[in-house]
């Protein structure tokens, strides 16, 4: 059935060992983000074949999806409350910056007889998770060396998801003299010192990560071997690991541009049209719903994506070289965000191929 993702794991498992090794000649082990794909096992155990030991997701419910495979499975969102008891029982680490949520975790695995790792969140700059008053992080970490049942893991620090502030030396370096900090003020050092995601693969290829950061997140430049400082593909890596296919139900030629007064799309935002007068246009079984527009790129060339709605795509297949009918499938190979809209998407079929 249509639509579906192809979903190719040799390509996944290629791309994985490929960044591990870059990572590995840096002295940084990797986190493998699970999160765009919603933990699914088929891939979870690329990564595994692929070296990784870590994984990292934001949501509970997908990290439990991975049941006892040989994984350290991470929270990479700070807890909510409400969920700290099925956390300390399925999840190994958490990313925590506020001491409340930290307190009832420590309950919670006392509870168990469970100790819960963790890993402090520094903000530097990107004002998303984390403490921006450092002399409280230092606080917050001798509070939790403390604790019984939580063991104080390491720190981290996310950049370029909110404000889009970049990685750079003197972040990582900060980074890293705040990883003394901790590490004097309890008398032991830190085992994690998590410097980013995929956007700091640039800095670190540069030789820019201070020695004292061990460890990054990584989603996208694993799946789809793109850093993102750049945006920039990693050299012998594959960028289609995943395919989405989808079916026309409509085609015909139409003009180019609408007819009619035209209002606001769903965001507020008035559409623009080029004339370029009659052309050959496909509706598919497919929209926002399923996927990201800006995020996919059709595999046939000479397809022009014109737009989607929640459960519409408009192809202008015009100059397409292949001559398509109604009842025809056509193939678009996904970005990072379109693959998380796909994985959530219950209406997209997954294929895997080894």
């Amino acid at each position: 059935m249509y639509p579906c993702v192809h979903v190719n794991l040799g390509h996944i498992r290629h791309n994985a060992s490929v960044v591990a090794a870059l990572c590995q000649e840096n002295n940084i082990n990797i986190t493998g983000v699970s999160k765009v794909f919603c933990g699914d096992p088929h891939i979870v155990q690329a990564y595994i074949q692929a070296g990784i030991s870590y994984i990292g997701d934001s949501r509970v419910d997908n990290l439990m999806k991975m049941g006892d495979m040989p994984i350290e499975k991470w929270l990479i969102r700070p807890p909510q409350q409400c969920e700290v008891d099925l956390l300390v029982r399925h999840v190994d680490v958490s990313l925590n910056s506020e001491l409340a949520t930290l307190k009832k975790l420590n309950q919670a695995s006392k509870a168990i007889g469970k100790q819960h790792k963790v890993i402090l969140m520094a903000d530097l700059g990107d004002i998303r998770e984390g403490f921006s008053n450092y002399d409280e992080l230092i606080e917050v970490a001798m509070a939790v060396e403390k604790m019984e049942f939580l063991h104080l893991y390491g720190i981290g620090t996310n950049l370029t998801c909110f404000s889009f502030v970049q990685p750079n030396e003197e972040k990582m370096k900060e980074l890293s003299d705040l990883a003394q900090r901790i590490s004097t003020a309890i008398n032991r050092p830190l085992e994690i010192i998590s410097g980013g995601n995929s956007a700091t693969i640039d800095l670190m290829l540069r030789g820019g990560i201070d020695s004292g950061v061990n460890n990054l997140r990584l989603g996208e430049s694993v799946l789809f071997g793109k850093e993102r400082a750049n945006y920039q593909y990693l050299p012998n890596t594959y960028k289609d690991a995943f395919i989405l296919e989808c079916e026309i139900v409509e085609l015909k030629e139409k003009p180019s541009l609408p007819w009619g007064e035209i209002g606001v799309d769903s965001y507020g935002n008035t559409p623009s049209f080029q004339d370029k007068g009659m052309r050959l246009k496909a509706v598919c079984a497919l929209g926002r719903q399923d996927f990201d527009v800006e995020t996919s790129t059709p595999v046939d060339k000479g397809i022009i994506v014109l737009g989607a709605s929640s459960d519409h795509l408009m192809l202008d297949v015009t100059d397409s070289v292949k001559r398509y009918q109604v009842g025809d499938i056509v193939q678009l190979q996904l970005g990072y965000f379109s693959t998380m809209r796909a994985y959530t998407s219950q209406y997209v079929e997954k294929v895997y191929h080894n």
